[in-house]
């Protein structure tokens, strides 16, 4: 009889980088990967749920403010 498979959740989007020094960055231009981090309305999602630490959600926050002041997102949700 063949074991019971559990429930895998799905790989996590993985949109903060290290550099060669070991320090967390997001790349700002990166559209595809920063939408995937947004609500449908335009919310960024919590630590909780993209498994980021403090530092690293900082980051992806100021990234997605400067996607948005430069227009490669939008701040509402009108164009998502």
């Amino acid at each position: 009889m063949p074991a019971p498979t559990r429930n895998r959740r799905s790989r996590r989007t993985k949109v903060v980088r290290d550099d060669i020094r070991g320090n967390p960055w997001v790349d700002y231009k990166d559209v595809d990967d920063l939408r995937r981090v947004l609500t449908p309305n335009g919310k960024i999602y919590s630590r909780k749920r993209l498994g980021t630490s403090a530092v690293e959600q900082r980051r992806v926050g100021q990234a997605i403010k400067r996607a948005r002041f430069l227009g490669l997102l939008p701040y509402t949700s009108g164009t998502l």
